[in-house]
């Protein structure tokens, strides 16, 4: 029900600032109108010149309405030209006015009135937009990054072999593994390559070498 309201009024003053622009916009017009026929121009053109004016502002103000719901700041040109439009039409507008501080003031209201219910018709499109673009019906779903999958641990070359036993069994089985490579034309294994194979530090592989090298591992294997 709220939601429903606030368009509602929204809409209804949007209504109303747009008719009050269109009537100021009318009695500016008749009056710039009316101050070029009075300088000698043509018909025609004194029919295209308050459109320029006004079409100045207009183009002006939504140039400044499509950069900031871009989320730019505008550039200095869109000011400008709308500052020159506003004191043109206000100019124009108080020069077919009596000479009088009364007459003056009720000419230069429609142009006022004009550039002012623009502005409100423009801040209120402004607002229109940020709250559908704030809605979240509309909002556009947020793209989600997948799980990582899990990584699984890849032996190397030569994979790491998984050997059951513990203590002095695990050493012997490291020892004969050190053996069985030399037995095929390699080298004896190092300390950390046999370290390595068992998933064990440096330090143990090579106290296993030494043992080995030492006689105390292949005794026992032996006597096993």
């Amino acid at each position: 029900m709220t939601g429903r309201a606030d368009r509602w009024i929204r809409r209804t003053t949007i209504g109303c600032v747009a008719l009050l622009a269109l009537i100021a916009a009318t009695v500016s017009y008749l009056h710039m109108h009316a101050l070029v026929a009075m300088h000698g121009q043509p018909g025609w053109i004194a029919a295209l010149t308050p459109l320029s004016v006004d079409g100045m502002i207009v183009a002006a103000s939504t140039t400044l309405l499509a950069e900031s719901r871009s989320g730019s700041r505008g550039g200095i040109l869109p000011w400008i030209l709308l500052a020159v439009g506003s004191i043109a039409s206000l100019a124009a507008n108080v020069a077919v006015a009596q000479p009088t501080v009364i007459g003056r003031l009720i000419a230069a209201w429609p142009s006022f009135a004009l550039i002012c219910s623009y502005e409100l018709l423009m801040r209120h499109v402004r607002r229109s937009a940020t709250s559908v673009a704030a809605s979240p019906f509309t909002r556009r779903p947020v793209a989600t990054r997948p799980a990582p999958a899990r990584t699984e641990v890849m032996a190397h070359s030569g994979s790491r072999r998984t050997r059951r036993g513990t203590g002095s069994d695990l050493r012997q089985q490291a020892w004969q593994w050190a053996l069985e490579n030399q037995a095929v034309g390699r080298p004896l294994p190092s300390g950390r390559e046999i370290a390595r194979q068992y998933g064990r530090h440096e330090r143990w592989g090579r106290l296993v070498k030494r043992a080995g090298l030492a006689g105390e591992l292949a005794q026992r294997i032996h006597g096993g």
